[in-house]
């Protein structure tokens, strides 16, 4: 099988971003970061389920964030609740936390002598960070084939984000064709200490109108039930 990094943060996205991997053939090599991130059950959760999804492999890289902070999930800033108002980029954005990421997948991608990687970003149902658009992936993917011994010696890379023009209702649709047990995803910024998801973050709210636009049920335990 063709090898391919597929980023992997233990949420919704990237889980049904490795499942279309594996639909495509790809032996899928799951890479998930320890940022200090305030949520670290969604790590936890990656570890014991990486395995479960089907990655051939799992790296978990240490990267302190937490260090720069300027975001409420590496910093003392307090998670937004509710629905966002205006166009700002929400304080949940990390600073270049995708580009940060893909550099690291593209790295070991090199090493692995894989030519795909795969991103779950999305660019419709999202929180408008910047680094989750079309315009994005396409730059990197540009960089990453002028900045690497296999770029330059004729073995191009390939940045896959098969999510970026999809609903999330559709997102879930297509994982649940793929047979993606959601039950195994965890997706708030700002859960309980048990772990449980609060319902009234960004991601959880765009979660959870997901599944209501599916007509499913979300499977996963919320602080109000």
């Amino acid at each position: 099988m063709k090898k391919a990094v597929v980023l992997y943060s233990g949420g919704l996205d990237s889980t049904t971003c490795m499942a279309i991997a594996r639909d495509q053939g790809f032996a899928a090599y799951a890479l998930s970061f320890n940022y200090g991130q305030r949520h670290t059950v969604e790590l936890e959760k990656a570890r014991e389920y990486a395995p479960l999804i089907g990655a051939a492999e799992h790296m978990v890289v240490d990267v302190d964030m937490r260090q720069m902070g300027g975001s409420a999930l590496t910093a003392d800033i307090d998670v937004p609740k509710g629905t966002p108002t205006g166009n700002e980029i929400p304080v949940t954005y990390v600073p270049a936390r995708n580009t940060i990421f893909l550099s690291f997948a593209l790295g070991w991608a090199e090493v692995l002598g894989a030519a795909d990687i795969f991103i779950g970003v999305n660019a419709l149902d999202y929180s408008g960070y910047p680094d989750c658009r079309p315009e994005f992936i396409q730059a990197f993917q540009q960089m990453a084939n002028l900045a690497t011994k296999a770029g330059v010696e004729g073995r191009p890379y390939q940045i896959h984000a098969p999510l970026i023009n999809l609903s999330k209702a559709q997102i879930i649709e297509q994982g649940l064709a793929l047979g993606v047990d959601y039950r195994l995803t965890h997706s708030c910024y700002d859960p309980t200490p048990e772990g449980l998801s609060c319902g009234q973050c960004d991601s959880c709210r765009l979660r959870l109108k997901g599944f209501a636009d599916a007509n499913r049920v979300d499977p996963i335990h919320y602080v109000a039930d």
